[in-house]
Order: C-alpha cells, then structure tokens, then sequence
C-alpha cells in the first residue's frame, strides 16, 4: 500500500504520545509522504518520533490550498497495487492523523472471525491537531455559543484506471 499526502509538516509527540505544540518539515524524514512510498517503507527506520508511537501514528498538518469548489482540500491518498483500490481524502479540516495499526495485537476480533493484528490495518483521519485546547499555536477548537461548527470528510474510492481520468 502505497500513501500521498501534500503535506510539509508533522507534529511532534512527546514520549507519552502526547503532541508537545512542535511542528516539523517532513522533508528528508520517514513522515515525507509528498511524492508517494509505500507505507512500510521507512516504518522501522530509527526515528524517535516513530519509536514513539510503534511506528506512524501523528497527525500532519495539512496545506489550507488549493481548495476545490466545495472548500475541501486534498489531504491524501493510498493506491493498493495489486487490487488497484485507491482511496483519496478531502476535508475542510487542518490535520490528519495517520495511524498504522502500530498497538493492534491481535486480541480484537473482526469480521469473518480475523484477527486484527500489528500493523494489519491504518486509518487517514481528518482533524484539529490533537492537544489543541493546551497548544497556543494550534488552530483554536474552541465553540463558543450559538457558533456553529461543520467538519466535513470526503472518502473517495475508486481503482486505479478511474482515478486517471
């Protein structure tokens, strides 16, 4: 399975997993995910961040342009090769969580009677920047009454020959 994102930085995690309110560029790191790779490739790379966290499990900060029509805009994307399953991510929010299934243990059972297993799975998440209320340099989360507050995620699935067109 390979990953895309447009992303230029991630946020750093403390020891606990906890985000400390620290950016940094992807470039030249395991998090650089800007021209596609292969989710496992770098996963086991020695990097304190993905020590941290078993391997990826951060949140990245997403560019607020272009946005389409729709005010969306792209946040990732994943191609399976060998079935040619794509999946792309659009969303109005400033983050994704990129979590690799680094604490599954197989001790939760799924469908067909499987179970989940280390690394057997990941999840693209649209969101604020986890920690935000306790970080000053995050987008705020705060609602205050009668705002209103609209998340939207767009998960769209198609193969490989349709996302050409």
């Amino acid at each position: 399975m390979s990953c895309i994102t447009r992303s230029k930085k991630e946020i750093l995690k403390n020891s606990t997993l906890i985000p400390t309110g620290e950016t940094r560029k992807v470039d030249t790191t395991p998090f650089d995910f800007r021209n596609g790779k292969p989710i496992n490739k770098h996963i086991d790379l020695p990097n304190e961040q993905l020590s941290y966290g078993k391997g990826y499990d951060h949140n990245f900060v997403l560019n607020d342009f272009p946005k389409r029509e729709d005010g969306l805009v792209f946040a990732a994307k994943a191609v399976e090769p060998n079935s040619g399953r794509v999946l792309e991510v659009f969303t109005n929010e400033p983050g994704l969580q990129f979590y690799g299934g680094n604490f599954l243990n197989g001790k939760i059972i799924g469908k067909s009677n499987k179970p989940y297993i280390f690394r057997s799975a990941f999840c693209l998440e649209s969101q604020h920047f986890p920690n935000s209320p306790n970080q000053s340099d995050f987008p705020s989360t705060i609602l205050k009454p009668n705002d209103i507050y609209i998340s939207t995620c767009v998960y769209k699935f198609s193969t490989v020959n349709e996302s050409k067109n």
